[in-house]
């Protein structure tokens, strides 16, 4: 082991090599591995110091072991040097198979770079193989390559030794035994390395599993005690809205037990009226505001609020839908609505209402001057013809254009006058109570508002589902009668009248009101002021055409 010509190889220093080996290779951390390969190189390879420097990150080489020496180990260790400075020494000197020979006769120009090194000055050799202190060499440690070779990786370090105790040069085997053992401190790096990074790995797995634990218990406790309702549904598939998950508001909300709620989804409880809102409403952040059934059959009002929620590795989506009791807030937005649309004391429609579900049933027709309007219904009467504010017509002989824009519009027609030819229209009655001041002015303002009352009362008694009464003002209403002809409305007008001349109790006395008619027909062409104009002045021809006592009731 001494020179090249070694006859032979003690068995001890063989088991020296192979104990330091295992020990390199059963370390625990990748700090106990590279110490362990420094100190083998020490003890097993008889070289009086040892330095293992590592790549970084960045590069560059960092001491990161040493063995043979405490203060040469204090001074240099965590130090680095450059790529640059190291590429240079493992290109020059000589080469001993993958070991790098630098003898002092040429390293003496490494002496000022970058590159931790401790060394002392001494004669020179006495005889050719002699080692001087100033020799440097050094065995690189390649990560294994595909084919298993010793260099055939990459660089990840290099072991720099010194001083043989023989103070000789390494012979034939001292070379081999030393790459050999580079070649194994290499595969024990990497093993080290890929030890570290699996352990840090599995903290971080760890980490993440608790606070993904963590989170779920959150989300669990966020979900379950949610003061509002909470809902988890299938997102996507044929059982897209399918409820997988409620929480105890939400239950609580619709009186329904969660297993039962499982069987549904939120297209089976929303109010019909309500499934077009439910399908518009969009799955990523989509709102809605919409009524849901409770067990009980009753619907209460809702707002829906809806995110994705995807698992961990991007699989199935889910929605989470967010429900809130919206009942009192639609109440009272409800009862301002009515508030607004409604007069105060008989909660009859008032004025402006009454105008607006008017004008809804009226289309305007172009008009070819300032009195005249072109009628839509040529098909009904054969001729094209024009309606006066009082629903009389005049024939204008040819033909009107079609108007595109009411193709799909139902028209508002108006029976002719002196002709019972069964057309039907929307009658507009319009109604003035007969003798209201003077309970007024005799009994008071709440005897007169109780008359109001009583008289709205008994209009909306008389008329069918879905005709309006509605106040217009003072002592006068209005009712909206659609498919009524001539006779039908006289027979209405009639009808109410009688129903309001009955005695009415207030302010604890019975007091008795009449009522004036008179009756005009909406028709498409017309504002709604100009129908309210024409009924309400029909209604003074028939007050004016009627006696005195007639009108009045006391």
């Amino acid at each position: 082991m001494e020179t090249d010509s070694e006859p032979y190889v003690r068995l001890a220093s063989l088991r020296q090599l192979h104990q330091a080996m295992a020990d390199m290779n059963k370390a625990r951390s990748l700090a106990d591995t590279l110490q362990a390969v420094a100190d083998g190189v020490v003890q097993a390879l008889n070289y009086e110091l040892a330095c293992v420097n590592l790549v970084g990150p960045d590069g560059d080489l960092v001491v990161a072991a040493f063995a043979g020496n405490p203060a040469a180990e204090a001074l240099i260790t965590g130090r680095s040097g450059s790529r640059a400075s190291w590429d240079r020494r493992l290109n020059m000197g000589e080469q001993w198979g993958d070991l790098i020979f630098i003898p002092h006769t040429e390293g003496w120009v490494l002496d000022d770079d970058d590159v931790p090194q401790w060394y002392t000055d001494g004669p020179a050799p006495r005889f050719e193989d002699e080692w001087h202190p100033s020799d440097r060499l050094f065995a690189p440690m390649y990560a294994p390559g595909p084919q298993g070779g010793g260099n055939s990786g990459e660089l990840i370090g290099v072991l720099s030794v010194d001083r043989p105790r023989n103070g000789r040069r390494p012979g034939a085997w001292g070379r081999e035994a030393l790459q050999m053992y580079a070649f194994q401190a290499a595969i024990a790096i990497s093993n080290a390395r890929l030890r570290s990074n699996m352990q840090r790995a599995l903290v971080r797995l760890e980490r993440d599993q608790q606070a993904l634990r963590a989170s779920e218990e959150s989300f669990r406790q966020a979900f379950e005690y949610a003061p509002s309702g909470m809902a988890i549904a299938e997102m996507g598939g044929d059982q897209h809205g399918r409820i997988l998950r409620t929480n105890d508001a939400l239950c609580r909300l619709l009186g329904r037990r969660a297993s039962a709620m499982r069987r549904y989804a939120f297209s089976d409880l929303v109010h019909p009226e309500d499934i077009g809102t439910l399908l518009r409403t969009s799955a990523e952040g989509g709102r809605a505001e919409l009524r849901l059934c409770r067990r009980d059959g009753t619907y209460v009002w809702v707002s829906l609020r809806n995110s994705v929620v995807a698992d961990a590795a991007d699989g199935p989506r889910f929605l989470l839908t967010h429900v809130e009791d919206i009942e009192e807030r639609k109440r009272r937005e409800l009862q301002l609505a009515h508030r607004a649309s409604h007069d105060s004391l008989t909660g009859l429609p008032n004025s402006a209402e009454l105008r607006s579900r008017l004008a809804a049933r009226l289309c305007q027709r172009p008009q070819s001057s300032h009195a005249a309007v072109a009628d839509a219904m040529d098909a009904a009467y054969g001729h094209s013809a024009v309606f006066d504010s009082g629903g009389h017509t005049f024939d204008f002989g040819g033909s009107v254009e079609p108007y595109g824009a009411f193709d799909h519009h139902v028209h508002a027609v108006a029976p002719q006058d002196g002709r019972d030819d069964g057309a039907k229209g929307l009658a507009v009655l319009f109604c003035d109570l007969d003798g209201f001041k003077s309970i007024n002015d005799r009994f008071g303002h709440n005897a007169g508002d109780a008359v109001l009352i009583e008289v709205a009362r008994r209009l909306s008694g008389g008329v069918r589902d879905g005709d309006t009464v509605a106040r217009l003002g003072g002592d006068e209403f209005v009712i909206l009668a659609n498919g009524l002809g001539r006779a039908d409305a006289q027979d209405l007008a009639v009808r109410l009248r009688n129903e309001i001349i009955q005695p009415i109790r207030a302010e604890g006395r019975a007091v008795r009101v009449g009522a004036s008619f008179g009756i005009g027909w909406a028709h498409c062409g017309m504002t709604a002021d100009e129908v309210l104009k024409s009924a309400d002045e029909r209604m003074y021809v028939e007050k004016r055409s009627r006696p005195k006592q007639h009108r009045r009731a006391g």
